[in-house]
């Protein structure tokens, strides 16, 4: 972030004299992805740019001041003297802390300096905060409000002021007497001093303008009024009505937010003992928030799962001694995945904590392969349980390593992704591939172990019939007729290669018909307990005015059910963080998730309908971003760029308020909202050159004594409190309420004489911008909006960009934020999962030294991609980022299914089997441990899918999309899976990859085509 300030200057002036330049020097930085720039009349511009993930943030802020230090010295003084600020931060707040006094006689003012004395460098300097600042700029100043008609009473000029201040006002280094010259030597040596620069306000009034011999002084006092006051008076902060200082956190690349934030939270209680009486602060806004309470949800999740994980294996299983060996398994595979994350510089958020709720069933589903194994061989050869286990070792070794291979292969091809969204996949995948392989580990070491120790030989002896076994026996009675069902079904079925494919060609159009019906998304928005109200009135518009109307809002508000605190700011919104007198912004804080029942939309439908009552403001509400540090808010953001490079703001406003007509007829979308205008109430001074001269009056000193005047200017500063504050000069305020006051003012000529304004200048009235957006170093009209209730973003972004087609020759847009990131990607999630199956793919050849049979797996996972679909659908979700990840992990767990079912077949018909009963018998053998582990790993996904509170729409959207495939991949799968399998396993026949390799070499009897002859070795 670039930061530069020119008092009094307008939006334009501040454009074209600094905007232009910093942004012709710091374009094209190396890793720079955009930039976006603003300007506004009170003075203010900030530059953004956004680098690419991946670049060095500390190498990126050297490279951006080395280019800006290339043209420090083309800007004006003024700017060069407040100072070019490059700060190296994150653009989203991390926390908004109101420091507010519920004392009558505490105003504004002494919070802010309150604050700024006593806080902001006491926060500053907490590791990880990258910038502390009070919104606005009310902290102390010596103001000389000047009285124009007493200075041309006393033929006093502004530079005559000037000239006293800084000649009167000045730091002395007088230095010391007595010193030693080397040769004599004083006595004593004394240390001269000086008071220096004045820090009173009497010292200030007593400012000498004009004296003579005969003791007639004329002091500042006689034309002014010198008072301690604010720097500028460009904000109203209040917090529920209570007058506040409202301090923004922001922190530092790549700082842990939950630490820094509970360092700020012990700070803020210190420095609570200091506060006067009446006063204290409010925590508005803290993102650890909704972190803290999304990742409690998620392990509430991890624990119900764990939990119906438990009773579906002690279901199918019968046995309370087989059903505590995967229970054992699945903590100690957790653990070992939490230092992997550890050793891969991960961390516990949503994405790795999802991770684990799913891998909760993959690691059951090692331990059932191993006690199924067991419990087989204990029945089959009356073998004891640590005799059982030492045979199976040797014979499930080889499956399990298998299984674990395929499985990681489905998530390491991801983990190389790059962007915010290889972000996403690299910390899901990790910890999935790390779960999936610790879960191997636990189940060739631990689980046989725990079979050995845990497990009893009870087959062939008479069981009790207890209430539990009689239940037992009734389930097994059951699914021994369902897996005869299954096998009759299959003896008639699976040979007919037409029911297969008609299936899959089924579910194929099935996929094809729900995907285009099917809203896209990115990353969902959730429910983050903060609301952003953008207040704007018309152009023109008090800041009194615009702070009446937030307060309005506020009272209004605070009756709507769920709301907990109202911050509300006049003269400044978030969206830009841009200054303006019409501009307001509300942050409406809400209820804890679990004190409250209505949902953020509830919420935001109550505060629209409350807004209507408030006539003459336009008033949206937006939700935080969905991922912190991707722009101020939710929704998406557009630019509509003028490319004409005409600088005609008014043409922009024309094509701006056209674009934004159409758009408002799309259903897609909602809370569309610009801030562009050019039609801002201005008036253009007109100065006559001729009668300027003719007068003797400079026309530099003329708009060097308007600037003071009306716009303000400080010369020098002063320390109190320990802390540097400014003097400003500036007309007082009754001489500059109508633009006639202007021509009444005066400036010297070059024979000493007060020559009024209107001698040589009249002034005409006009419209232009207040505030002027810059992206890319093109004039830009910023557009918020988001997706209409029952859409997506990907919808909304689509709405959008056909709407934009219409767009003038020279005008276009662009996309800032997420809603960049996300139009960027294109078809990136099929190329994800074409790369998944690739990889799949040629593990499995390499399993079973074949290129037909893994097709039989590859094809099988179409059932379970329809599901997914189908129950995003269902459930009104978006096939988003969350959705995505669902299908990627569900190409590892169904092909595990399909995988056991050919490997048994394949095995089956080595031994001499036709292709057709190899079939049938892999399917029945594998059909109750498919069902178990399946049905296991869908009652782990129930929490997720039945979320609400914090991070609802996220577990639901994973969690929905898992279920579905996994449900229709299951179901499904067991009866396609065998016709597949014959399929492709009578057309590979004998055909084999290596043929008779035993017998004899592949390449024998062939005979090189070159010749080479024996030589002589050299002598």
């Amino acid at each position: 972030m670039v930061s530069a300030a020119y008092p009094g200057a307008s939006a334009k002036v501040l454009t074209e004299s600094v905007l232009i330049p910093l942004e012709q020097a710091v374009n094209g930085v190396p890793g720079m992805k955009y930039m976006t720039s603003d300007a506004v009349s009170a003075g203010e511009a900030n530059i953004q740019i956004v680098f690419n993930l991946g670049t060095d943030p500390d190498q990126a802020v050297v490279n951006v001041n080395t280019r800006i230090a290339q043209v420090l010295n083309r800007l004006p003084e003024l700017v060069q003297r407040e100072g070019v600020v490059v700060n190296r931060v994150v653009p989203n707040m991390l926390m908004y802390v109101n420091l507010y006094s519920k004392d009558k006689n505490t105003d504004m003012k002494y919070l802010f300096n309150f604050a700024g004395v006593n806080m902001i460098p006491e926060l500053q300097r907490l590791g990880g905060i990258g910038r502390a600042s009070i919104l606005g700029s009310r902290q102390y100043a010596m103001r000389v409000w000047l009285k124009p008609d007493r200075m041309r009473a006393y033929n006093i000029s502004v530079d005559d002021v000037m000239k006293a201040l800084g000649e009167q006002s000045v730091i002395g280094s007088p230095g010391r007497i007595g010193r030693s010259d080397g040769g004599q030597a004083q006595s004593l040596e004394y240390v001269l001093s000086y008071q220096g620069r004045f820090n009173d306000v009497e010292q200030y009034k007593n400012v000498v303008l004009r004296a003579n011999a005969n003791g007639e002084n004329l002091h500042l006092k006689d034309v002014a009024r010198v008072e301690l006051g604010s720097e500028f008076y460009d904000i109203y902060s209040n917090l529920n009505q209570y007058p506040s200082a409202a301090i923004v956190l922001k922190q530092t690349y790549g700082s842990n937010a939950s630490d820094v934030i509970k360092e700020v939270k012990v700070k803020l209680e210190e420095l609570r003992k200091t506060f006067p009486p009446g006063m204290d602060y409010k925590i508005t806004y803290d993102v650890s928030n909704f972190l803290d309470a999304s990742i409690e949800n998620v392990i509430h999740t991890l624990r119900d799962a764990f939990i119906l994980v438990a009773l579906v294996v002690f279901l199918f299983l019968g046995d309370w001694r087989s059903t505590l060996i995967p229970a054992i398994a699945v903590p100690v595979s957790l653990i070992g995945s939490f230092m992997a994350m550890q050793a891969f510089g991960l961390t516990i958020n949503m994405i790795t904590l999802f991770a684990l709720v799913l891998s909760i069933g993959i690691v059951v589903d090692n331990a059932i392969v191993v006690i199924e194994a067991v419990h087989a061989k204990m029945e089959e050869e009356h073998l004891s349980p640590y005799n059982a286990v030492r045979k199976v070792v040797g014979e499930i070794s080889g499956a399990i390593i298998a299984i674990t291979i395929m499985m990681t292969a489905v998530f390491i091809p991801v983990s190389f992704m790059s962007g915010p969204v290889g972000i996403f996949y690299r910390q899901f995948s990790i910890t999935m591939a790390t779960a999936i392989v610790i879960s191997g580990l636990v189940a060739l070491t631990l689980t046989p172990v725990l079979c050995a120790m845990i497990l009893k030989n009870n087959h062939g002896q008479e069981k009790k019939k207890t209430p539990l076994q009689r239940f037992f026996d009734w389930f097994n009675r059951g699914f021994d007729r369902l897996t005869n069902a299954y096998t009759g079904l299959l003896s008639k079925i699976v040979a007919s290669r037409l029911i297969t494919f008609a299936m899959l060609i089924a579910f194929a159009l099935g996929i094809w018909a729900i995907s285009a019906r099917l809203p896209a998304g990115f990353i969902p928005s959730e429910d983050q307990g903060l609301i952003y109200a953008i207040v704007q009135t018309p152009p023109g518009t008090t800041l009194e005015q615009t702070n009446a109307v937030s307060q309005r809002l506020a009272s209004l508000a605070k009756d709507v059910p769920g709301i907990a605190n109202i911050s509300t700011l006049a003269g400044y919104e978030v969206l830009t963080e841009g200054r303006g007198s019409n501009a307001g912004t509300c942050l409406i804080d809400l209820k804890p998730w679990s004190e409250r029942k209505e949902s953020i939309a509830d919420i935001i439908g109550n505060l629209e309908k409350k807004a209507h009552e408030i006539p003459g403001a336009t008033i949206e509400f937006f939700e935080p971003p969905a991922v912190p540090g991707y722009g101020a808010a939710g929704g998406f953001q557009l630019q509509l760029l003028d490319k004409t490079n005409s600088g005609d703001y008014k043409a922009l406003e024309k094509v701006n308020e056209e674009f934004m007509a159409k758009l408002k007829k799309r259903k897609e979308l909602a809370g569309l909202f610009t801030f562009f205008s050019a039609d801002y109430p201005q008036y253009e001074l007109k100065i006559d050159n001729d009668l300027a001269m003719q007068k003797g009056v400079s026309i530099g000193n003329a708009m060097n004594t308007l600037s003071i005047m009306v716009g303000s200017t400080y010369e020098l500063g002063f320390i109190k409190y320990q802390r540097f504050f400014k003097v400003y000069v500036q007309a007082s305020p009754e001489y500059r309420r109508l633009p006639e006051d202007v021509l009444n003012m005066w400036a010297k000529n070059d024979k000493g004489q007060m020559v009024p304004f209107s001698a040589f200048m009249h002034i005409v009235k006009s419209q232009g911008a207040n505030e002027i957006n810059r992206y890319n170093m093109y004039t830009t009209a910023s557009i918020r909006g988001g997706a209409a209730e029952g859409y997506s973003s990907g919808e909304a972004i689509k709405a959008v960009q056909e709407v934009a087609k219409e767009l003038p020759h020279g005008y276009d847009i662009d996309w800032g934020g997420l809603s960049k990131d996300e139009v960027s990607r294109g078809n990136e999630s099929t190329v994800i999962f074409i790369v998944v199956l690739v990889f799949v793919y040629l593990v499995l050849a390499a399993q079973y030294e074949s290129f037909l049979l893994p097709l039989a797996v590859i094809f099988s996972l179409v059932a379970g991609v329809f599901g997914s679909f189908l129950f995003i659908k269902m459930f009104g979700l978006a096939n988003d980022i969350y959705a995505q990840v669902g299908l990627v992990m569900l190409v590892g767990l169904l092909g595990k299914n399909a995988v056991l079912i050919v490997e048994f077949a394949a095995l089956k018909h080595e031994e001499g089997m036709s292709v057709r009963d190899a079939a049938i018998e892999g399917a029945k053998v594998r059909f109750r441990p498919i069902l178990m582990t399946s049905f296991a790993f869908i009652a782990g996904l129930i929490p997720l899918v039945v979320a609400t509170g914090a991070g609802a729409i996220g577990n639901r959207t994973i969690g929905s999309s898992a279920l579905g495939g996994m449900l229709f991949g299951t179901v499904f799968g067991v009866i396609i899976i065998p016709g597949l399998y014959y399929f492709f396993g009578t057309l590979a026949g004998d055909n084999k990859l290596i043929r008779d390799e035993n017998e004899s070499p592949v390449l024998e009897g062939v005979e090189p085509r070159i010749k080479i002859e024996e030589m002589e070795p050299y002598a």
